[in-house]
């Protein structure tokens, strides 16, 4: 029995392709997935949604075999996957982390991981591949050549290539895509879409895990929720809406349109960045004020993550500087940045923000440096007591502050980072976030909110906030710098401006009426 908007009733029984029933998932001390049904059919998008930790990962490893349950069965054609592991084959996954072998082609990418029709993976030539990738590449809106490197590509062709990849393997009748459109531009997501709904046409079942619920009704046909590792919503899409979803993923009702923007009251200049010019931008300048939080916005690929890096050492400055306080900042070193106070929480958390394999308390105590030492040596004690409080002030959900971080939701290894920030000698006097909800559900996305909010109001930190969602940057920010092709090209105050003049000065369009036709 499971729940849908009318009450508690059945899934309308069909053929289904594939069928999952009492699955449960135990880690130590976690019941990960507790008695999970769930059932796709040919010809139809099927979404998985729930918060972050609600075990839509864990489920996905489940039903590609990857994870073995404690009880329950998978079935692929009314055959288990467990007892029959070549069914598998059957199945396309996509994982959300980008999968790709950078220094190949896009073309050897495209090919040579798998058994190919035609295609010998040690004896063909990279002129054969090219020329087989080719037709391969235009079908999935992949916009680069075969023989382009993969380290020379966009992160949206990449996340293209990935899915190609995937959804050329032979026998394939059922796609998994993990939060695919995480990396993608709006355009590209609606190339992804054309493409879905093409697979739909062709009698694929697909499975589309995201937490953008504006993408799960564009594109789905049926709903399930998973929440604390229980499935406690079905239906189809057409039945429910937003609130509903919102209301079975989170136990209670959320107001979307609270505004977490800081109060006016903000304090002094806090940082100056003057002419600043590096490779992707030119001659940027703008201010920063105690207390408040600040808003980047503009089209992937703008320049937005490269100034931020520039200020934070990570990348070669050609000219310019960098004020904070009034005192200049020594550029060329993350070590200058962090020791005059400006912090950089950065976009791929996962692969520069933590220590996957190390625990919650060691990615904690690796960067207080001198508050978790006895001496010469780090203290087990204080390190511990300090991650507790992190864990308590922060409220970040794990089972015990010796779990591997890796395990942990993304929202959580978010809220683990920030907490570090502030626990660092010396205190933030400025902070940056990167993109700081992607991947990210819709509860803890305001959490994070509430984070940032606090930090500008309580702690008077001045917050930079650079993100591709422009509705997140219009509920957090007091001021919002839109950035074309590595040039500033507006300053807004968002509770007194629309969202086209925003969207038109960041595609630098001059006549409004023009963004509609883009």
């Amino acid at each position: 029995m499971v729940f849908n908007k009318n009450g508690w009733g059945q899934e309308e029984k069909m053929d289904y392709i594939l069928e999952a029933t009492g699955i449960t998932k135990i880690f130590p001390g976690v019941v990960a997935l507790n008695e999970v049904d769930f059932a796709c059919k040919k010809g139809t998008v099927h979404c998985i949604v729930g918060e972050n930790g609600a075990g839509k990962s864990t489920f996905v490893k489940v039903l590609t075999g990857i994870y073995h349950p404690e009880k329950g069965n998978v079935k692929i054609e009314d055959k288990s996957i467990f007892e029959n592991p070549e069914i598998i084959n059957k199945v396309a996954y996509v994982p959300q982390e980008l999968q790709l072998f950078e220094y190949m082609t896009v073309g050897e990418n495209l090919l040579l991981p798998f058994k190919r029709k035609g295609l010998n993976r040690f004896y063909s030539s990279k002129s054969k591949i090219f020329k087989m990738a080719a037709p391969l590449l235009e079908k999935f809106h992949v916009a680069e050549k075969a023989e382009t490197s993969v380290n020379d590509i966009s992160p949206s062709s990449k996340q293209l290539l990935q899915i190609a990849r995937a959804l050329i393997i032979e026998d394939c009748e059922i796609i998994i895509l993990d939060e695919p459109t995480t990396s993608l531009t709006i355009e590209d997501t609606k190339r992804l879409f054309q493409v879905v709904n093409q697979l739909k046409k062709e009698g694929k079942a697909i499975i589309y895990i995201s937490h953008k619920l504006e993408e799960v009704f564009a594109i789905g046909d049926e709903i399930t929720v998973l929440r604390d590792g229980k499935k406690v919503g079905y239906s189809k899409a057409s039945d429910v809406d937003r609130n509903w979803i919102i209301k079975m993923m989170s136990g209670k009702e959320i107001d979307e349109r609270i505004i977490f923007r800081p109060t006016k009251n903000q304090g002094e200049l806090i940082l100056e960045v003057k002419n600043l010019t590096g490779k992707g931008f030119l001659n940027i300048n703008f201010e920063l004020h105690r207390g408040e939080i600040l808003g980047f916005y503009g089209l992937v690929g703008a320049g937005r993550s490269e100034i931020m890096q520039t200020i934070l050492g990570y990348r070669y400055v050609v000219e310019g500087e960098v004020q904070v306080g009034g005192k200049p900042l020594k550029l060329g070193s993350p070590h200058f940045a962090i020791q005059g106070g400006v912090f950089y929480l950065p976009e791929e958390r996962k692969q520069q923000g933590i220590f996957p394999y190390l625990s919650v308390r060691h990615n904690v105590g690796v960067a207080l440096g001198e508050k978790v030492l006895n001496g010469v040596v780090v203290s087990a004690k204080k390190e511990k007591s300090m991650t507790e409080e992190l864990v308590k002030v922060y409220s970040v959900k794990t089972s015990s502050i010796e779990t591997p971080i890796r395990f942990l939701s993304g929202g959580n290894q978010q809220k683990v980072i920030v907490g570090r920030a502030m626990f660092c000698s010396p205190t933030p006097k400025v902070i940056i976030f990167d993109e700081p909800t992607k991947g990210i559900d819709v509860m803890t996305k305001t959490e994070i909110y509430k984070i940032m909010k606090d930090l500008a109001e309580k702690e008077k930190i001045g917050i930079i906030l650079v993100s591709s969602e422009l509705e997140e940057l219009m509920r957090c920010c007091n001021r919002l710098i839109t950035v074309y092709r590595g040039k500033i090209t507006g300053e807004f105050d968002p509770s007194k401006v629309k969202t086209s003049e925003i969207i038109a000065s960041a595609i630098n369009v001059n006549d409004i009426e023009q963004v509609a036709a883009k």
